[in-house]
């Protein structure tokens, strides 16, 4: 097989005609790989990412076509159609945090879109909104753009695709996840082009790494959220006094034993299945 690129995550390989996508332990935050691996954090990714494919096939095709991989990768990795992605991450976002927090405390607007007056930290949208940013290289941080910069780099068609195939999987996600006791506050997925011009869902989706997970019982506008994602390594690294530029800090054994055991209640809550 052929290496053709290592991300902040994954692993991307060349077998043939197909794509072999693996999974690493790795973790980053603020655009920035930590220098502490997860444990079981790609398979965790994987499998969870297979379980939402499956509950999105009528909204959006993926690009999976099976598990067979090298025994190596076995369990963190799938076989993969090859796209051509999208140049834009689609972000979409039901609840107020994060970046889109900062920036609506900036100009009253996330990615262009006008908000209410008067929002706080976790406030719900009265309506989930599509908020892209850009694609930014390993080590640059992604930045956001308006729905018309969309329109302006890959045309008023695509950008209405991607609008639409973003807030419905957004939609999707946040029922399923609200059925088991979760909010979905946000999610960011990748889009491709196939072969035959089919817009194709790949890379991961729905997963603590790609979204914002917050247990609903504890739910309380006007504070950061308990989190099944990992907000809770962000907010370590901000404690530390570290300035998010490289070299990231190492993670304390505690952090990443706290870190796991959240990604891995994502999935069992999430799926319904016991994690081994």
């Amino acid at each position: 097989m052929e290496l053709l690129h290592s991300g902040k995550v994954r692993d991307v390989y060349r077998d043939g005609e197909d794509i072999i996508l693996v999974a690493s332990d790795r973790l980053s935050v603020y655009d920035v790989i930590l220098p502490t691996p997860v444990p079981d954090k790609g398979r965790v990714l994987t499998q969870l990412s297979l379980w939402w494919f499956k509950q999105l096939e009528d909204i959006v095709p993926n690009h999976v076509i099976s598990e067979d991989v090298p025994a190596a990768f076995a369990g963190r990795a799938v076989r993969c159609r090859s796209l051509s992605m999208v140049p834009v991450e689609c972000v979409a976002r039901g609840y107020l945090t994060g970046g889109g927090l900062k920036e609506y405390v900036a100009g009253g607007s996330v990615s262009g879109v006008e908000l209410p007056a008067g929002l706080t930290e976790a406030s719900r949208l009265a309506e989930p909104v599509f908020t892209p940013s850009t694609k930014a290289p390993v080590g640059e941080k992604d930045m956001p753009m308006t729905y018309a910069a969309v329109v302006d780099k890959l045309g008023a068609d695509t950008a209405e695709r991607l609008r639409d195939v973003t807030l419905a999987v957004y939609a999707r996600g946040r029922d399923i996840a609200a059925e088991r006791g979760i909010i979905l506050a946000d999610t960011k997925i990748e889009l491709g082009w196939a072969a035959d011009g089919t817009l194709v869902l790949g890379d991961e989706v729905l997963t603590p790494d790609s979204s914002r997970f917050w247990p609903a019982d504890g739910y309380a506008p006007g504070r950061v959220q308990p989190s099944f994602d990992k907000q809770f390594v962000r907010d370590w690294a901000v404690g530390t006094g570290w300035d998010k530029t490289p070299p990231a800090p190492e993670v304390p054994e505690d952090i990443i034993a706290a870190t796991r055991a959240r990604y891995i209640e994502a999935y069992e809550r999430l799926t319904g299945l016991s994690w081994s």
